[in-house]
């Protein structure tokens, strides 16, 4: 050994000793195995704060002042419904009923199909907040299954004319908010609006009795507006979904007799199953959550009854109510999506992936395909975007106001705040699980993706109650101590709408982090444990560098989700304090939605970046592509 400076130099000896001991001190620290109990600690911790919303909203629901759920059901929820959709309600929950109680019987599949579709056609008839977000649920849903899978389909398997650049355009419309488009398409095709006033101008009429004309501010305009937007949720899962699948298997099928769509209805199509019912559920999840597309459209949710009864009506128990059926849609919704999954799965049993051999499409056939699958870019991205820079040229002087600048700062700092903390949490779940797997860390990661599903309207409901509570505790002890009045803390804070975002969009961070954990080899941690490292020194030193290009996606994720939220934002930002999705919300509201356009464009063109890196990621994902 030697010595330099007073700096001690390992001679090679030394380093050969070390190196020559590793492989026994790896073996001895993946026998213990041992963690600090501290990272349980922490995800529950986590947990208890995902839970905290829900858990308010339930209680106070189960609570109130007054019993006022006859009122609700009566006059919000089911109102008076036909004699028809009671006959059609009985029959689909007695199908439902049998197929429970004999799953395995031969025709329990379809009765249950059966029962399920008239349950549903019953109770989109109710004329309440159930029945209208029932029909907007399974408008959008059909609507974007159909859409997305053809144009997935038509897309991996045929060569047309610019298909290349309409696989990249059909993931675009995923950038433009709900209540966006929904803006856009009622400055277009309302009664003032450039189209009617055409026709009016062509055909001689005077008023609107003298035609007929699509109203928009409707339930069907609800469901056009919610698919032209949510219908890349499900192209991208059975892109993705095509893109994986055996080349073979298809081919196997042709050989058989099967035409191309013969192969696609009894191979392609089965095993793309889950993928288009994770899309689906996706799009059903955001329909639930809408709430500025729906209200400005005039539809009547559960999601916008919660907010008129706690808003305009001031009475949170009854909110809380109408917030319990939310959730109950939400569990129903992960049981059918659980049910729809099936219990099969499927993989290749061979590690070599041939390329996709491409079906030409030539003459009208190929201009059709393209024009078919142009036609969703069009209606999502296209014709809104061209409404809103006309707008914005149109009111250019008033558009970039110090108003829009205001809001425009605070949707970027915040973003980034929810950005920095979500994928902090994520990064916390995910790592916890990889170092300190028990009873406690598996399943929070898991539950960690309910988040997601949560509505912002409920989430906002269920934090301002414990963060009022624990506002007004602070507020009565310092009164009676000093007798100094603290006022509001947290409530209508920042504070609480970065709790709020991070809950919402933890999911979305988790799973980015997740897929970068799982392809750092476990070899690394072992090798740092047992040359002295803890696991908190092995994250910082090892994990995080090679994490930086999943935390980076993560954080954008959540940057551009956040900067979109409007439910959440409208029930619990500070006074006097907006982002653009509230001063987009605010303008239109007082249909001024000219003097919006330029936040709206900011807003899209901020959530272009993570759609086409996504767009890249799943048409790549092949194998050997």
């Amino acid at each position: 050994m030697s010595w330099h400076s007073g700096f001690h130099v390992p001679s090679l000896g030394d380093a050969t000793r070390k190196l020559a001991g590793l492989g026994q001190r790896v073996n001895r620290w993946r026998a213990k195995r041992r963690s600090s109990p501290l990272w349980t600690v922490a995800v529950a911790m986590i947990m208890l704060v995902m839970a905290l919303p829900i858990v308010t909203v339930i209680t106070l629901a189960l609570t109130p002042e007054e019993n006022i759920w006859p009122h609700l059901v009566e006059n919000v929820l089911f109102g008076q419904p036909p004699a028809l959709a009671m006959v059609l309600a009985a029959l689909g929950v007695a199908g439902l009923a049998v197929y429970a109680w004999r799953p395995t019987a031969p025709a329990a599949t379809p009765l249950a199909a059966i029962s399920a579709v008239a349950l549903l056609l019953a109770l989109g008839s109710f004329p309440g907040s159930v029945g209208q977000t029932i029909l907007l649920m399974s408008g959008a849903g059909v609507l974007t299954i159909v859409t997305g899978t053809v144009t997935a389909w038509l897309v991996t398997m045929y060569r047309f004319p610019a298909r290349a650049v309409v696989d990249r355009l059909l993931v675009i419309p995923l950038a433009m908010p709900t209540y966006i488009i929904a803006y856009a398409y009622v400055e277009l095709l309302d009664y003032a609006g450039p189209l009617q006033t055409v026709v009016r101008d062509l055909f001689g009429f005077r008023s609107a009795r003298d035609y007929w004309f699509p109203e928009i501010r409707s339930i069907g305009g609800a469901v056009f507006v919610m698919a032209s937007v949510l219908y890349p949720y499900v192209y991208l899962t059975a892109r993705a979904s095509f893109v994986q699948q055996s080349i073979c298997a298809l081919e196997v099928a042709r050989t058989l007799g099967r035409t191309p769509l013969g192969a696609f209805w009894a191979v392609a199509l089965p095993l793309a199953r889950p993928a288009l019912v994770a899309g689906v559920a996706l799009v059903l999840m955001e329909c639930l959550n809408d709430i500025g597309a729906v209200e400005y459209l005039g539809v009547q949710t559960l999601t916008a009854s919660v907010y008129s009864t706690w808003m305009q009506r001031s009475n949170l128990g009854g909110a809380a109510q109408i917030a319990t059926v939310m959730l109950g849609f939400i569990v129903l919704l992960f049981a059918a999506e659980r049910m729809a999954r099936g219990p099969a799965q499927t993989h290749h049993t061979t590690g070599r992936y041939r390329s996709i051999p491409f079906h030409d499409l030539t003459g009208w056939k190929g201009y059709a395909a393209a024009g078919f699958c142009a036609a969703p870019f069009m209606a999502g991205f296209l014709v809104p975007i061209l409404v809103l820079l006309h707008l914005a040229w149109t009111a250019s002087e008033n558009a970039a106001s110090e108003a829009f600048f205001e809001a425009a700062y605070n949707s970027f700092f915040l973003a980034a705040i929810a950005a920095v903390v979500a994928v902090w949490l994520a990064l916390t779940l995910g790592y916890a699980k990889r170092v300190a797997a028990n009873g406690v860390t598996r399943p929070a990661v898991r539950i960690a993706g309910l988040g997601y599903a949560v509505p912002g309207t409920v989430l906002a409901l269920g934090l301002l109650i414990p963060l009022a509570g624990f506002d007004n505790t602070i507020d009565a002890m310092m009164r009676s101590a000093f007798g100094v009045s603290t006022g509001l803390i947290l409530s209508g804070s920042i504070f609480a709408l970065v709790v709020a975002y991070s809950i919402r969009f933890l999911a979305v961070g988790l799973g980015t982090i997740e897929a970068g954990l799982e392809r750092i080899s476990p070899n690394l941690d072992a090798a740092s444990r047992a040359l002295g490292e803890t696991a908190f020194s092995t994250l910082l030193r090892v994990h995080l560098p090679l994490l930086l290009p999943a935390l980076g996606s993560a954080g954008l994720l959540v940057f551009v989700d956040a900067m979109k939220e409007l439910p959440a934002t409208l029930l619990l930002r500070p006074f006097n304090f907006d982002t653009l999705a509230t001063h987009i919300y605010g303008l239109a509201a007082l249909e001024q939605f000219e003097e919006a356009a330029l936040g709206a464009l900011t807003i899209v063109a901020v959530g272009l970046i993570p759609v086409l890196l996504l767009h890249r990621a799943v048409a790549s994902g092949r194998p050997g592509s």
